[in-house]
C-alpha cells in the first residue's frame, strides 16, 4: 500500500506564461497525476475539444451549478466564467494526486476550501516575454493581448501568497522543478 498522501497542485500565473504546457508535460509524465478538466463558459479555441480541455457550458448552466455549490472555485475572466468542479477533484484524489491550471484568484480560493491544497505560482523570466509568448501564439487579439498584460502585475503580486514560486525561462526546468515540489509535498 502507498503510504503517501494524494496531492491538490494549483498551477497559476499570467496569460502566456506556460502553464497550459507545463501541465500537458507533467500529465504524460506522471501517470499518478491528473489534470482536473474547468468549466467554462468561454468558446472553445481552435483545437479544443469539450470534455478533454474544458467543459464549455452555458452561462445559464454555469450559473446554476453555482447555486448547488458544485465549485471548487469559480470566477469570471476576461467576460468569461471558470470554475473547477468540486466531485471530480475531490473523486480523483481518492486515487490519484490532481493538477488544476487555473487563475490566482481561483488558487487563492481553492486554498481557503482545500487547505491542504499546493499553490504553484509559474512566473515569466520577463514580461516582455509574455507579451512575445502571447502574440506568437495567435489565439487572441491585439485589444485581448492588451487587457491580459494589464493584468500580470496583479498575478505576480500575489506570489508571495502561493506555497512555491518557478520561473519558467527553460521549460524542462521548470517542470522538473514542479516534479519535485509535488515529490516532496507527497512526503510530508
Amino acid at each position: 500500500m502507498n503510504n503517501k498522501r494524494n496531492v491538490l497542485v494549483v498551477l497559476s500565473g499570467p496569460s502566456g506564461v506556460g502553464k497550459g504546457t507545463i501541465a500537458k508535460k507533467l500529465i504524460e509524465r506522471n501517470k499518478n497525476l491528473s489534470l482536473s478538466i474547468s468549466c467554462t463558459t468561454r468558446k472553445p479555441r481552435d483545437g479544443e475539444a469539450d470534455g478533454k480541455d474544458y467543459f464549455f457550458i452555458t452561462k445559464e448552466s454555469f450559473n446554476e451549478k453555482i447555486q448547488k455549490g458544485g465549485f471548487l472555485e469559480y470566477s469570471n475572466h476576461f467576460e468569461n466564467y471558470y470554475g473547477t468542479p468540486k466531485k471530480f477533484v475531490l473523486d480523483t484524489l481518492c486515487d490519484k494526486d490532481v493538477l488544476l491550471e487555473i487563475d490566482v484568484n481561483g488558487g487563492l480560493e481553492v486554498k481557503k476550501n482545500f487547505n491542504d491544497a499546493v499553490l504553484v505560482m509559474i512566473a515569466p523570466p520577463s514580461i516582455d516575454e509574455v507579451r512575445n509568448r502571447l502574440i506568437k501564439r495567435s489565439t487572441e487579439s491585439l485589444e485581448k493581448i492588451n487587457l491580459r498584460m494589464e493584468r500580470i502585475d496583479y498575478e505576480l503580486s500575489k506570489k508571495d501568497l502561493y506555497d512555491y514560486t518557478v520561473i519558467n525561462d527553460d521549460l524542462l526546468t521548470a517542470i522538473e522543478e514542479v516534479e519535485q515540489i509535488i515529490k516532496n509535498e507527497k512526503n510530508k
